[in-house]
């Protein structure tokens, strides 16, 4: 921000920073689909396509964006939201790192609850991994669902600090940046807002089928169904990582959030047995997978005090002094 700090949206830095993200995410995303899309591209090396590399340079752009809206517009490098903070918001840490699993887990459980059917007991698409690998499920120490059980806790555990330079690109973007300038809407526009533009940024990867189609579009209404759920639920997750954020003033935890999320998503999809329309779940980006993050939105929402600045419009003042030049 200029010297001149502004007590209302700067639509004009907003914009900036939103047509550098998407393009260069859209960007990438063409040279994706003009080599062969997230199936068919090329191998790099064993096990690392051109889509893999170009994903994850897809998830920096936000970052990108973040660094070049500042150096063209000369805003200044203060209130990165890069300080850890940990003094003042360890306890959001802790709920970021263990609560995001276990909304992942109410969300599950709600799935598999309305719709028995595709839950799989035996944990076949598991075994059968276990099989093309050589390894049948006689051969392990634990039965298969223990190996799960495992899996997932080490994921819980350690997803966060795997994840967190790739979901830091993200984050450094959307909850470091586009957020805290949507804040003189109040607390809780600017956190909707943010989620909305956090959906359509991924259109083009859901387009490829991504998330809601493994890779092909024979689902119901695809993409736009994709595109439109996507965006949803990138609102109520947007809601519970920026609220983290808003709370500790550090991005810090909003990386372990979605870190965490990103490490343990698909744990659902080995206990699925069919084919499920994924719009709905099991997974936390699906209408019914995604409730327990939906009550979580809701009560941020809805509850009084929810945040530190709760007033509508916050002066940018404020969010100015949360941190110092050159974090």
């Amino acid at each position: 921000m200029d010297a001149e700090i502004q007590n209302r949206v700067d639509w004009k830095r907003v914009l900036l920073y939103c047509g550098i993200a998407f393009g260069l995410s859209y960007t990438i995303a063409l040279v994706i689909v003009f080599t062969g899309g997230l199936v068919d591209s090329p191998m790099l090396a064993p096990g690392i396509s051109l889509a893999l590399v170009l994903m994850v340079a897809y998830m920096l752009t936000p970052a990108i964006a973040h660094v070049l809206t500042r150096a063209s517009t000369r805003e200044g490098w203060h209130a990165l939201y890069l300080r850890p903070r940990l003094k003042q918001g360890w306890g959001f840490w802790l709920l970021a790192w263990f609560g995001t699993p276990l909304l992942v887990g109410v969300g599950m459980l709600a799935y598999f609850v309305l719709f028995p059917k595709y839950y799989d007991p035996e944990l076949g698409i598991l075994q059968e991994m276990l099989a093309s690998s050589g390894m049948g499920a006689g051969d392990l120490p634990v039965p298969v669902a223990v190996l799960l059980a495992l899996q997932t806790l080490q994921a819980v555990l350690i997803s966060p600090l795997l994840n967190a330079i790739p979901v830091l690109g993200e984050e450094f973007g959307w909850r470091a940046y586009l957020q805290p300038r949507l804040m003189p809407l109040g607390p809780r526009k600017a956190m909707v807002l943010t989620g909305v533009v956090w959906g359509l940024w991924h259109a083009p990867i859901i387009a490829m089928g991504y998330n809601y189609g493994n890779f092909d579009m024979h689902y119901w209404g695809a993409p736009w169904s994709g595109i439109v759920m996507m965006t949803l639920a990138t609102v109520w997750l947007g809601i519970f990582f920026g609220w983290l954020v808003e709370r500790a003033g550090s991005v810090w935890p909003a990386v372990i959030g979605h870190g965490s999320l990103n490490g343990i998503a698909g744990v659902a999809l080995f206990m699925v047995a069919g084919t499920p329309l994924l719009l709905l779940g099991p997974s936390a980006v699906g209408l019914v997978g995604g409730s327990g993050f939906i009550l979580a939105a809701a009560v941020i929402l809805l509850l009084p005090r929810s945040f530190r600045h709760d007033t509508i419009p916050l002066q940018m003042s404020e969010i100015a002094e949360e941190a110092p030049v050159l974090e």
